[in-house]
């Protein structure tokens, strides 16, 4: 069968989680309108078996963070952990939503694609919003660079055109083996995914009240028959943040534990009771040891 580790790289907010989550046709990377949504690598895993068990198809996708000029030490490390996947991967995808000019930012990432031997494919994303004549320009743009193996457009929020570039990732896989169980999607824990969770929850209930300096600890886990016991902190820079979090008489951080623990009920496949406390850790984006302790850095 062929087998290969896909990178998805681009800015912050052109859809990567959502596409890797169309293609597995399953949800494994949370996603927000809102920029830097994911910041750690995510793994997803599709695989596809044919009746004959020396064919079919096992790709591994790494969701990366999105490419940005950082100002913080977890803006670095989210910079960095996409970068690396440049050279660790069999093929990557290059994901944009709009004309090269329109911004420096995929420029950038356009310079450092340049001189990387990893074949490319250009992914541009959100064509449901897009006028027919501003896909055909960026598609000649980005073509007469020379740049990239193949150019597809797609939907990832629609699904639209994500069998086609599945097709053409597998192109550029060679034989190999089965890295991972037919039935497994990603191989990040349960815990992981359960912290995730909630943070995409604070960040849609938020809205643009509190900035991206929310962390999610998970202190407890135990699993007791048909119910599952969860007590997670999220974690937040200044005072003021912790009010706006609680919300007037605890109703939105109600809102957000609720939220929560209905998705990771369907997650986890059994009852959930799910305990959350927000508490203050000033500047943690920028210290070393938080970093290291909410799994940021080793």
């Amino acid at each position: 069968m062929k087998t290969g580790f896909i990178g998805i790289v681009g800015r912050p907010n052109v859809g990567k989680s959502t596409l890797m989550n169309a293609i597995l046709g399953e949800k494994v990377a949370i996603t927000t309108d809102k920029p830097q949504t994911t910041r750690n690598t995510i793994r997803g895993i599709y695989t596809r078996l044919e009746e004959d068990d020396d064919q079919g198809v096992q790709m591994v996708f790494i969701d990366t963070p999105g490419i940005h000029k950082p100002h913080s030490k977890l803006g670095n490390f989210m910079t960095e952990s996409a970068i690396n996947t440049f050279n660790e991967v069999d093929v990557l995808l290059f994901l944009v939503d709009s004309a090269i000019d329109k911004g420096p930012g995929d420029k950038y990432i356009l310079e450092m694609l340049k001189n990387v031997s990893t074949p490319k494919i250009l992914v541009i994303n959100k064509i449901d919003k897009m006028d027919p004549e501003v896909f055909r320009k960026i598609y000649d743009d980005y073509a007469a660079m020379d740049v990239f193996e193949g150019i597809y457009g797609t939907s990832a929020l629609e699904g639209k055109n994500v069998e086609h570039l599945i097709a053409g990732i597998e192109e550029h896989l060679e034989e190999g083996p089965m890295y991972f169980p037919e039935d497994m999607v990603t191989d990040h824990p349960e815990r992981f995914i359960v912290s995730e969770i909630i943070r995409e929850k604070v960040l849609l209930y938020l809205e643009d009240e509190v900035p991206h300096g929310v962390a999610i600890e998970i202190e407890s886990y135990k699993e007791e028959g048909n119910l599952t016991r969860i007590g997670a902190v999220i974690y937040c820079e200044r005072k003021s943040h912790k009010g706006i979090i609680i919300g007037k008489q605890g109703k939105k951080l109600k809102g957000i534990g609720k939220s929560a623990r209905i998705e990771i009920e369907a997650l986890l496949g059994c009852k959930v009771f799910l305990e959350l406390w927000v508490k203050v850790k000033e500047n943690w984006r920028d210290s070393d040891f938080a970093l290291s302790n909410f799994g940021y850095k080793e």
